[in-house]
């Protein structure tokens, strides 16, 4: 199984580039790497590995990715953190090309099997007004009201992987992320996600002894966040299952901003005034991941502590940060590539 081609879409982001280094760590010799960025742009990069810089809006370049595939991993989209998605609409909606002509070379090429990245911005927004975080169970994704833009071209997307498991029997698995962070991700430049937006605020502050952090929202927003290496091992075990709907992925040790601000201040050994900023984007008031229904099938969740990962984030962050800071080379723009093996 080794031996044969798999192939990851948004290799040159945080989670897909994570998933190529997890796949090479588990000893497999082929693995295709996609992503729109040049090369030098990508966040991991190795050079065992046949990287590829592709539009994959283009059909053409689609089936470029997926020839002679076994696997294909397709987690490509136009995302980022809420300040990106509630500017950038249209910009994620167009997201549904990628996947569209993604199972559609699936498909020409027989894939054997073909996993799909959703999101928890499928959910229902009525469903998410309070701030005590509601468990979120995978049937409440309809009536669909998903997140604009791009929760509804996640939850669409779904669908196409539904109907083309049931019309061509191509083999799909979807897992909806929730807020997933770690070392490798985006950490400034505006895509960036609350866990490392405030790592970078509060190194910030702290580097240059203003001690104020501002804050999007009231900071009683409430949000599970799932620590990379839970994420890897969950679409693996998902992939290789027999889920045939789509699931949560997500933790499901819920905190509001505020509380995750103070984590990352005691991590960082500061206290800073806090300014909320009421008009800045801030999504739902509330969101968990309920996770029975993966407990069920795979007998087992998302589990590193929120603590935990947040402590190996800060220090990825403040290595980079530094490094910015110093003008050494290895941080361009908001990317950040490794060095090869």
């Amino acid at each position: 199984m080794h031996e044969d081609l798999v192939v990851v879409t948004g290799a040159g982001g945080f989670i897909a580039g994570s998933l190529v280094a997890s796949l090479r760590q588990q000893g497999y010799k082929r693995i295709r790497a996609v992503d729109i960025k040049p090369l030098d742009h990508w966040y991991q990069r190795f050079d065992d590995v046949e990287n590829l810089s592709l539009d994959l809006n283009i059909k053409e370049n689609c089936e470029k990715a997926a020839r002679n595939a076994r696997d294909v991993y397709n987690l490509a989209a136009n995302m980022g953190g809420m300040g990106f998605i509630e500017k950038n609409k249209a910009l994620c909606m167009l997201s549904v090309l990628i996947n569209t002509h993604m199972l559609q070379a699936a498909v020409k090429y027989r894939v054997a099997r073909y996993f799909y990245s959703s999101s928890a911005c499928v959910y229902n927004g009525d469903k998410q007004k309070s701030f005590e975080a509601p468990l979120l169970r995978e049937e409440d994704a309809y009536p669909a009201l998903a997140e604009d833009g791009y929760g509804w071209e996640k939850l669409f997307s779904e669908r196409m992987c539904r109907h083309f498991h049931e019309d061509f029997g191509l083999y799909t698995r979807v897992a909806r992320f929730h807020n997933v962070y770690g070392p490798w991700g985006t950490w400034f430049g505006g895509r960036e996600k609350a866990p490392a937006a405030i790592c970078r605020k509060v190194i910030e502050a702290k580097e240059n002894g203003k001690h104020e952090i501002e804050i999007w929202g009231s900071g009683n927003q409430t949000r599970s966040f799932m620590y990379i290496d839970d994420c890897l091992e969950g679409v693996q075990k998902i992939m290789n299952s027999q889920i045939l709907e789509p699931i949560n992925l997500g933790s499901a040790e819920a905190v509001s901003i505020n509380r995750l601000v103070d984590l990352v201040e005691d991590i960082a050994g500061v206290r800073l005034n806090r300014k909320y900023d009421l008009d800045a984007p801030q999504g739902v008031n509330g969101r968990n991941s309920e996770n029975t229904l993966i407990q069920k099938y795979l007998n087992w969740e998302p589990s590193i502590p929120l603590r935990e990962g947040l402590e190996k984030t800060y220090a990825w962050i403040y290595d980079q940060y530094r490094a910015r800071e110093s003008g050494r080379a290895g941080v361009v723009q908001e990317f950040v590539t490794t060095p090869h093996d």
